[in-house]
C-alpha cells in the first residue's frame, strides 16, 4: 500500500513555519549556485557578443592579447592581400588596422583610477562590427583627435559627456559620440582614429588587423597561407574564439569561487533539512506507527519521507531562482585579468541554468533527507505506537 501524496502536502502545510525555514535556507543555496551560473553565462555571452566568425583576428606569434601585439605596417598590408579576405563594391579590402593601448579613467563616486580600452580603428572598423550604433552624438572625424564612448564607459565613467575632453597621451581627446556596443565586450570601450592614437602613443606598429572572410569557410585557407608565409609573424583566430579566450581566466576565477560557496552553503542547508526532517520523525513517531499498523509498508514510508524533502528543496530551489531573476537588471564591471582592463557585464538568466539550479536543490534535498526517512521507514509499529 502506498501513502498518498496528500498525506505528504498536508504534513508540509501543517508546518509552515519549520516549512518555510527550510525553504528558505535552500532559497538562500539556490540562489548563490544560480548567481554563479548567471555570472558567468552573463560573461560568456558579453565575449561571445563582442566577435563574429565571419571576422578574423590576426596578432603576433605569442601574445595573449592585443595589448601586447604587434603587426608592422608591411605585415598588415601582405595580410590585406589575401583572396581569402573579402572585399567592398570598389575592390577595397575589408580590413580593419587598429592599435589597443590602456588609458586610465576615473568612476564616477571613486578616486581610483581604473584600466579602459582605448582602440584606434579606421572607418572600415565599424562596418566589421554591426552590432556597435552611435546612440548620441556622432562617429569621430578620420583623421582629428576625436573619440567616442562605449555604453559602459559612458554610464560609469567621469569626464566622458559628448563636448567634455579627456586628456591622455599628452593631447586633449575630445568625446563627439556614444554608441552601444550591442553588449559586448565594445560598451567598455573608448574608440578613435587608428593613426591618430599610434601618434600619440609613438607607436610604429598595430595591435591587430581584423579581416572579413570572403566566405566563413575560408578560415582553414586564410589561416594556412598566413601560417607559410616567412614574412608574417602574424597568427589568426575567428573573432568570437579570439574574444571567447579572452574571458578565460575571468571565467574560471568566477567558476572556481562560485563552487566554493556554493559547497560551503550547501552543506549548512542539507543540514538544516536533514534537522527538520529528524524533528518531523520524532514529531509523527505515533503517527507513522498508525500508518504501519493500518498495513503501508516501510518503502511507502521511506518514499513519504523522502518525497517531503525533495518538495521543500524544489520549493526553495524555485524562490531562488526567482530573487537570481531580478540579478538581471545589474551590471558588474570588473578588472578582466587577460587584458588588465575593465569589463562590463550583466547576470544572464537561461534554460540550462534553470535546469542546473533546480538539480542542484533536488540533490541537496535528497541528501539532506535520505537518513531521516530511513530513519522513519525502521520503526517498529510496536515502538512506535507505545511512544504515542
Amino acid at each position: 500500500m502506498k501513502v498518498p501524496i496528500s498525506y505528504v502536502f498536508r504534513n508540509l502545510w501543517t508546518r509552515k513555519l519549520t516549512t518555510a525555514l527550510t525553504a528558505g535556507g535552500m532559497a538562500l543555496v539556490a540562489f548563490v549556485f544560480a548567481a554563479v551560473l548567471m555570472l558567468d553565462a552573463g560573461l560568456k555571452q558579453t565575449m561571445v557578443g563582442t566577435g563574429s566568425l565571419d571576422n578574423v583576428i590576426f596578432i603576433r606569434k605569442g601574445a595573449e592579447s592585443e595589448i601586447q601585439s604587434g603587426v608592422t605596417r608591411e605585415q598588415a598590408s601582405l595580410i590585406e592581400s589575401f583572396p581569402q579576405v573579402a572585399r567592398d563594391g570598389e575592390g577595397r579590402a575589408l580590413v580593419s588596422k587598429e592599435t589597443v593601448v590602456l588609458i586610465s579613467l576615473t568612476k564616477r563616486g571613486q578616486d581610483k583610477l581604473s584600466n579602459i580600452v582605448a582602440r584606434g580603428l579606421p572607418p572600415a572598423g565599424l562596418a566589421l562590427r554591426p552590432q556597435v550604433k552611435i546612440t548620441a552624438g556622432r562617429m569621430f572625424r578620420p583623421g582629428t583627435s576625436e573619440i567616442v564612448v562605449g555604453r559602459s564607459v559612458f554610464e560609469e565613467f567621469e569626464g566622458v559627456a559628448i563636448g567634455q575632453s579627456l586628456r591622455f597621451a599628452q593631447r586633449d581627446w575630445l568625446v563627439v559620440g556614444a554608441f552601444d556596443g550591442g553588449k559586448s565586450a565594445f560598451d567598455s570601450e573608448v574608440w578613435g582614429d587608428s593613426e591618430q592614437l599610434m601618434q600619440a602613443f609613438r607607436r610604429t606598429s598595430y595591435s591587430s588587423v581584423l579581416a572579413r572572410l570572403t566566405d566563413s569557410n575560408a578560415f582553414d585557407a586564410l589561416k594556412a597561407a598566413v601560417d607559410t608565409d616567412i614574412r608574417l609573424t602574424a597568427e589568426g583566430k575567428r573573432e568570437r574564439l579570439f574574444y571567447e579566450d579572452q574571458s578565460r581566466a575571468l571565467s574560471l576565477f568566477i567558476s572556481i569561487l562560485g563552487t566554493v560557496l556554493s559547497v560551503i552553503f550547501s552543506i549548512g542547508a542539507m543540514i538544516g533539512a536533514a534537522i527538520t526532517m529528524y524533528s518531523a520523525v520524532a514529531m509523527r513517531t505515533a503517527e507513522i506507527g498508525t500508518l504501519r499498523a493500518l498495513g503501508f509498508r516501510r518503502p511507502s514510508i521511506l518514499a513519504a519521507f523522502l518525497l517531503e524533502s525533495l518538495l521543500l528543496a524544489l520549493v526553495g530551489g524555485l524562490g531562488g531562482l526567482l530573487f537570481a531573476s531580478f540579478l538581471q537588471a545589474i551590471t558588474i564591471s570588473t578588472l578582466n585579468f587577460q587584458s588588465f582592463s575593465q569589463l562590463a557585464f550583466g547576470f544572464t538568466l537561461n534554460a540550462g541554468i534553470i535546469i542546473k539550479t533546480l538539480l542542484f536543490s533536488l540533490v541537496m534535498g535528497f541528501v539532506g533527507g535520505f537518513l531521516p526517512a530511513v530513519e522513519a521507514s525502521r520503526l517498529k509499529i510496536v515502538d512506535a505506537l507505545r511512544a504515542a
